[in-house]
């Protein structure tokens, strides 16, 4: 069992902007960026109280907990606002693959943009 550390009020505080707070997920031995996905307070109070991600789908329109289907969950390791509190930066221990695809991050896609080397 892990100790939990949580500021109650720093945590409603991001949801008096907006309803839905994009969170991005970073694998915390890698610092490698996983997935983005978007909390609301019910979907962060059940993370903070399970110590695993739950997030809320927007075309579903419900509640859903990171691999309650594929089994790859992603444990908790820490939760940081961004100096404006909008944006959550949550870091975990993730079980198998992130994406739904099966690949480890869900930005595996070339890039749509990148500098092109000086040729010499």
């Amino acid at each position: 069992m892990y100790n939990r550390i949580m500021d109650e009020k720093k945590i409603s505080a991001f949801f008096g902007k907006q309803e839905l707070v994009p969170a991005i997920i970073q694998e915390a031995r890698t610092g490698e960026v996983l997935m983005l996905a978007y909390m609301n307070e019910e979907s962060l109070a059940r993370t903070v109280e399970t110590g695993y991600t739950w997030f809320y789908s927007r075309s579903r329109q419900r509640l859903w907990q990171k691999g309650e289907e594929s089994g790859h969950v992603q444990r908790v390791v820490s939760i940081t606002g961004d100096c404006d509190d909008d944006t959550l930066l949550v870091r975990v221990e993730q079980t198998g693959p992130a994406c739904h695809t099966g690949e480890a991050t869900c930005f595996f896609a070339e890039p749509v943009y990148r500098e092109k080397p000086e040729e010499s």
